[in-house]
């Protein structure tokens, strides 16, 4: 039987870290905190910025000790942050994966999921699209060449001809 995409997941977001400075007994004891006592993904924010995600057995846990400790990585580097629970382990791994393709973050981790490179064809159509003044500046780029290698050619031309004359010449 193929895992199951959980159809219900829980979440809070944007909470200040400060929530962390009350003590783990507080955190345990108040019932509107229940959801960081359950195993989930975590993000954590610089300002409004996504900078970390991670996944954690109890969130609790995990947070107050990027929190709390200052030895941990991120100790210094977020003031916010937002978890998500879903009801089982295969959709949390799903999660943890697309936040961390998803956003520009410090993970050192890459997710197992197939990325598909941008299409070069694409990116020239996009490149001329915002910048059509572009394509004429292409042509006309294209036009000098031509002439030049032409010109250039003519040249060579020439010059050999001078050669043979004056080898013809000076024997």
């Amino acid at each position: 039987m193929p895992p199951r995409i959980t159809s219900r997941i829980q979440y809070a977001r944007m909470w200040p870290r400060e929530v962390f400075y009350q003590g783990r007994e507080f955190l345990r004891a108040d019932p509107q905190l229940a959801i960081l006592g359950q195993p989930g993904v975590y993000v954590l924010y610089r300002n409004d910025v996504p900078f970390y995600v991670g996944q954690a057995k109890k969130l609790r846990n995990r947070l107050w000790d990027h929190a709390n400790v200052p030895s941990t990585s991120y100790y210094n580097f977020w003031n916010y942050f937002s978890v998500f629970v879903p009801d089982n382990q295969f959709s949390r791994g799903l999660i943890e994966a697309l936040l961390i393709a998803a956003m520009p973050t410090e993970n050192r981790a890459m997710p197992k999921l197939q990325k598909v490179p941008f299409p070069r064809s694409l990116a020239k159509m996009v490149r001329d699209r915002l910048n059509p003044k572009r394509l004429e500046d292409t042509a006309n780029e294209r036009r000098a060449a031509a002439k030049l290698a032409a010109l250039t050619r003519k040249r060579r031309a020439a010059g050999r001809k001078a050669a043979a004359t004056r080898s013809a010449k000076a024997v």
